[in-house]
């Protein structure tokens, strides 16, 4: 899933789910007040590994030799 997906997810279980809206007009003034205010909340993300680290673990080396290809 990509952060897009992950964005308007959020958007539609706090903004959107359960809302009663009388016009487009209403809906997208809602959504608008709710990423101003996220935008407002909002604070950069901080690492806690460097990239060598998360590299190293994502292209680390299989330790297992299990076959799991069917045998007949």
């Amino acid at each position: 899933m990509n952060l897009v997906e992950v964005w308007f997810g959020i958007v539609e279980r706090q903004a959107i789910r359960r809302g009663f809206f009388t016009s487009v007009k209403d809906l997208n003034a809602k959504i608008r007040t709710f990423i101003d205010g996220w935008n407002n909340r909002s604070h950069p993300f901080v690492w806690t590994k460097t990239a060598d680290e998360v590299l190293a673990k994502a292209n680390r080396k299989k330790t297992s030799n299990a076959d799991h290809q069917r045998r007949v």
